[in-house]
């Protein structure tokens, strides 16, 4: 006689709705909230000053923020430039007290302050804005090793070819934007080290052999990569 079967019945596994309310890093961080503030800033407004409290980090929404830093007998020198989709400000969460910088908008810009609290607890409950934040945080210290190794060892021309490039976020796996807006010559030559007339000089070069197109605004060609790879 043969073996009887039976046959189990299994119930369909149950779809849970979508949550709606899952966190986004993209919407935390253009929207305000109640330990976040959006702030706009005019051309030449300082958004924190060399020896203000470090006790929030900053994310630029729109526009252009430079950073600078001015030593014991007053001489300043650019240290960073920072575009939309940037983080700044962040030493308050590696233990500093203060700013050691000053922060300046280039053109009119807003930017998002978040409390060091608030950032604190959301990049411990929010793995999206903490791989977002991380992923930023080393690429932002792989430029700086690059930006010490070009100070060392390139020519002035190189070092700002270099830096009108990344300006220009070429190489960013966004769009670039070849168009540069407010930078003068002065801090061209702050951020490469170098003299203004240097500047000029080599943005007259560049621009004669159509590397940049010059006219108060600058707009970066491709071809500028030349001047980086050659040797």
């Amino acid at each position: 006689m043969a073996a009887r079967v039976t046959l189990k019945k299994v119930p369909l596994p149950t779809v849970r709705p979508r949550d709606e309310t899952a966190f986004d890093a993209r919407i935390f961080l253009h929207t305000v909230g109640a330990s976040r503030r959006l702030v706009d800033f005019v051309k030449k407004e300082a958004i924190f000053s060399q020896g203000d409290p470090a006790d929030s980090v900053m994310y630029v929404q729109k526009g252009t923020v430079k950073l600078t830093v001015v030593n014991e007998i007053g001489k300043e020198a650019v240290v960073a430039i920072f575009a939309a989709g940037d983080f700044f400000g962040e030493g308050g969460m590696a233990g500093q007290k203060i700013r050691m910088g000053t922060a300046t908008a280039v053109v009119p810009s807003t930017v998002l302050i978040i409390g060091q609290d608030e950032m604190i607890r959301v990049l411990h409950a929010e793995p999206s804005l903490s791989d977002r934040f991380i992923t930023y945080m080393l690429a932002r210290n792989i430029r700086v090793e690059a930006d010490l190794v070009d100070q060392l060892f390139n020519s002035t021309e190189k070092r700002l070819a270099r830096t009108l490039l990344l300006l220009a976020r070429y190489g960013k796996e966004d769009h670039p934007e070849p168009i540069l807006q407010e930078v003068s010559q002065e801090t061209l030559a702050e951020m490469i080290g170098t003299t203004r007339s240097r500047v000029n000089m080599f943005m007259n070069k560049f621009r004669k052999m159509g590397f940049i197109e010059y006219n108060g605004k600058i707009k970066i060609n491709k071809s500028l990569l030349t001047v980086v790879l050659h040797e």
